[in-house]
């Protein structure tokens, strides 16, 4: 995969449904100062991200996110890394399946409604998704690339075609509905991670799910994660803005929290007299979701695949087929979307688990940078994170309180999945196997992340009213907004202690040979081409 496939790989993830429903919601929660929370959430992403263009290119590993865990901090936290990852890019494809089923009820009214009719056809196109990523990386990555680029053109002509035709900026102000902040500083916060703010940039980490099979990735991955990450942050802020002004006095009734469209985005373009783009809206909501499950199908089966290389998993899904995909990982993937399809019915019901979920997983990633900052600072980092020791606490701290701001009412759900995960993984180490073992360093060494993940689950069960749908799940012992310096102080609590928990491993030093190993390919591939 070259530079613009994995541009393109980010970006077909990032751009999918939540570009499409993320603005309403973002909207019920915060009202105009959504366009605060986009911000927000890309600033948020863009420190995490920044931790993984470092990790990526100087440890360009298949199922990144599940191994470097593994690395720093052995088999508890790695696996506990790799089973959130699991639970959150499992449960995409399901989510962009529904997508596309919501949107297909404007051509085909009788989905409405339909349970049962609506599983059948989100199951065909979670197997449809399947089957283009077992034909072949290159298949995927050629298919994924003009997809994406089709489907940039979509928002990018919606914002210019708003731009032109709305004219309700006072939205913005208006004393009926709350001015400019109706659910005060408290709603732009829990805007950004239930929304489907954090969900959309988070599609970032393609690039580093697919770093093993890119043509260059100590330079292209990090290269990708940045471009990617700043091109989403200016087109969702923008989408946010003209959605804002485009809406008719007349559907603000109720307010802000209380405006309901199915269709956000084709709606609107209907009612301002955009037929045309309505129809190219109804059109890209298939196509957009679509491309976006494609992505996370294959990614998710990178994650088994790297935890089948730390050994949580037997052999069978280590294996690689002739296509150069790891298919029985593929299929452990396609199962567990389509069980999450039966729980979650709708898109706005699983959002903010995939949310808080994928940035658990993420905060792994700050702490596996200061470990392997302290025991490797001399190995080559083709990118090389400026003021680390300032930048790496402060994006675990950013995801603290996006998992925070998701609320008790999502968070509980994250937990049981997590501490879950980790009771069977027990049972089955100690039962023989064929898994790693959890000994006594393996505790030493992962003990903090067991009593981070009760400690969230007390903040969000203990703070303020004011996070998670509809902002009344916490007890309000803790009031807002000292509930936040809590939070914060917490996070760096954990983070600290997590690096202290760290340790260099063998399993890091192959890890680092092969990186040097292909830097050596690599250049020489180079040479021979500039040779011919």
């Amino acid at each position: 995969m070259s530079f613009v496939d994995l541009v393109m790989a980010c970006l077909g993830a990032i751009i999918g449904s939540g570009w499409l429903f993320g603005v309403l919601y973002a909207a019920n929660a915060a009202g105009p100062a959504a366009i605060v929370s986009s911000l927000i959430g890309g600033i948020a992403v863009i420190f995490i991200a920044l931790v993984y263009a470092e990790l990526s290119g100087m440890l360009p590993e298949a199922g990144g996110i599940a191994r470097y865990p593994e690395f720093t901090h052995g088999p508890l936290v790695g696996f506990v890394g790799s089973w959130g990852a699991f639970l959150a890019y499992a449960s995409v494809p399901a989510i962009e399946a529904e997508a596309v089923v919501q949107y297909a009820e404007h051509y085909i009214p009788k989905l409405t409604g339909n349970t049962a009719l609506d599983f059948v056809i989100e199951a065909v196109l979670l197997i449809i998704f399947f089957a283009i990523n077992v034909y072949g990386v290159k298949a995927f990555a050629k298919v994924n690339t003009v997809i994406t680029f089709l489907k940039f053109v979509a928002p990018t002509l919606t914002v210019i075609a708003f731009l032109f035709a709305v004219g309700h900026w006072s939205n913005y102000t208006a004393t009926s509905t709350g001015g400019f902040m109706p659910e005060g500083s408290a709603g732009i916060l829990g805007a950004v991670a239930t929304s489907g703010i954090v969900f959309s940039y988070l599609g970032f980490r393609q690039a580093v799910e697919l770093a093993g099979e890119s043509r260059n990735p100590q330079r292209d991955v990090p290269r990708a994660i940045i471009t990617a990450v700043l091109l989403a942050v200016a087109l969702y802020t923008l989408l946010q803005v003209v959605f804002i002004a485009a809406i008719p006095h007349s559907a603000l009734a109720k307010g802000w929290a209380g405006l309901s469209l199915t269709s956000p985005f084709a709606q609107v373009a209907s009612i301002i007299g955009l037929g045309w783009l309505a129809a190219i809206l109804y059109a890209d909501a298939v196509l957009s979701p679509s491309g976006t499950g494609l992505i996370y199908l294959g990614s998710t089966g990178r994650v088994v695949l790297g935890s089948a290389r730390n050994r949580y998993l037997g052999q069978l899904f280590r294996r690689i087929s002739d296509a150069g995909v790891p298919l029985y990982a593929m299929i452990a993937t396609l199962v567990a979307s389509i069980i999450f399809l039966l729980p979650f019915p709708t898109w706005q019901s699983l959002v903010g688990v995939i949310s808080s979920a994928t940035v658990f997983t993420y905060m792994m990633g700050p702490v596996s940078l200061g470990v392997l900052r302290k025991h490797y600072a001399e190995a080559h980092r083709p990118y090389r994170l400026p003021a680390a020791s300032v930048l790496s606490p402060i994006a675990f701290v950013v995801g603290t309180l996006i998992i925070y701001w998701t609320g008790w009412a999502t968070d509980w759900k994250l937990a049981v999945g997590l501490l879950g995960g980790v009771v069977v993984y027990l049972i089955a180490s100690s039962a023989g196997q064929g898994v790693k073992k959890i000994d006594g360093a393996a505790i030493r060494h992962g003990a903090w992340v067991i009593v981070y993940i009760v400690a969230m689950l007390a903040m969000a069960y203990f703070g303020a009213h004011r996070f998670g749908a509809p902002f009344d799940h916490g007890k309000g012992l803790i009031h807002y907004p000292l509930d936040l310096v809590v939070d914060i102080v917490l996070a760096l609590v954990f983070y600290y202690w997590a690096v202290a928990s760290g340790r260099p491993s063998t399993d890091t030093e192959e890890a680092i040979q092969r990186a040097a190993e292909l830097r050596r390919q690599t250049a020489a591939g180079g040479s021979a081409a500039m040779s011919g």
